[in-house]
Formats: structure tokens, C-alpha cells, sequence
């Protein structure tokens, strides 16, 4: 889908706050209220905004611990990566879930309160995945940028 620049607007200002009233959206992009809610409800309906969420600060939630995990697996066929994927989706401390290109397969992220915790999570549910043949961790020491913002060009 090509997007214009008052789309990329709408993007960039909604990406800052997904609380933004259509008014001020309007405002702030240079369009009127209509035009504004007809870009934007085409936007979601072309599934370009996927949906709004609210931002929490994991540290205030007890959540300061973030694991990056390397994992290999035994078998590379549809049903093995299929199997393994759904079992990612049912671990709630999975945060997020790439698969890689390389020598490793999968790269996830995990949140928890503790190393402990992870440490529980690990030989409970991570070493139990289907087919996993090698994990790797790495704790995270500091957050240097954390943004959920995509780089939208002007064009």
C-alpha cells in the first residue's frame, strides 16, 4: 500500500501516543476530523495498525530481569518449527520470538522478576520445548533504547 504523508503522520504521531484523540489528530496532521478517521480506520482495516496497546514499565512491575535466548534446533521440517512455535506462544514470559538466520534458529526474549525465576523457567518449560537441541543465554545488564516507534520516512 503506498502511504501519502499525512498517512506517515498519522503513523508517526500515533506511534507517540495511541491515546490521541481523533480531534487532536486531526489537528496535528493537518487534515480534518473525517478525512483523518476514514485514513486511519483504512490503515487498520489494510492491517497496517495492528491494534493499541499501553506501554508498562517492567521494572515498576517487578520484571527487571530480560534473557535473550540463542536455540537451535533438532529438526528444520514444517511440522517441527510448527510444533515449537506453538509451544513458544503458550509461555507467557516469552516476550517476543525471532526466527534467525545463521547458525541458530530462534532468538527469544524473556522477561521475568529474577535470575531464580529464570532459572525455574528454564528446566520447567525452556529445555522442554519440542525438538530444542541448544540454548544459549544471555542476561541483559542495561536497557540502553527501548522503543516500540518503527522509522517512518517522510518518503
Amino acid at each position: 500500500m503506498k502511504l501519502d504523508k499525512f498517512d506517515r503522520e498519522i503513523l508517526r504521531v500515533l506511534q507517540q501516543d495511541a491515546t490521541v484523540s481523533m480531534a487532536d489528530l486531526s489537528q496535528k496532521v493537518g487534515l480534518s476530523h473525517t478525512p483523518c478517521w476514514r485514513r486511519v480506520k483504512r490503515m487498520e482495516a489494510e492491517g497496517i495498525i495492528l491494534g493499541k496497546v499501553t506501554l508498562l514499565n517492567a521494572k515498576k512491575l517487578n520484571l527487571g530481569v530480560s534473557v535473550f535466548i540463542f536455540i537451535t534446533l533438532k529438526n528444520h521440517d514444517g511440522d517441527s518449527l510448527t510444533d515449537f512455535e506453538k509451544a513458544v506462544e503458550s509461555i507467557d514470559e516469552i516476550v517476543e520470538c525471532h526466527t534467525t538466520s545463521g547458525e541458530k534458529d530462534y532468538l527469544l526474549k524473556v522477561v521475568v522478576e529474577s535470575i531464580e525465576e529464570y532459572e525455574h523457567l528454564l528446566k520447567s518449560k525452556l529445555t522442554h520445548l519440542p525438538l530444542v537441541d541448544h540454548l544459549s543465554s544471555t542476561f541483559a545488564l542495561k536497557q540502553v533504547k527501548n522503543t516500540t516507534e518503527l522509522p517512518i520516512k517522510s518518503q
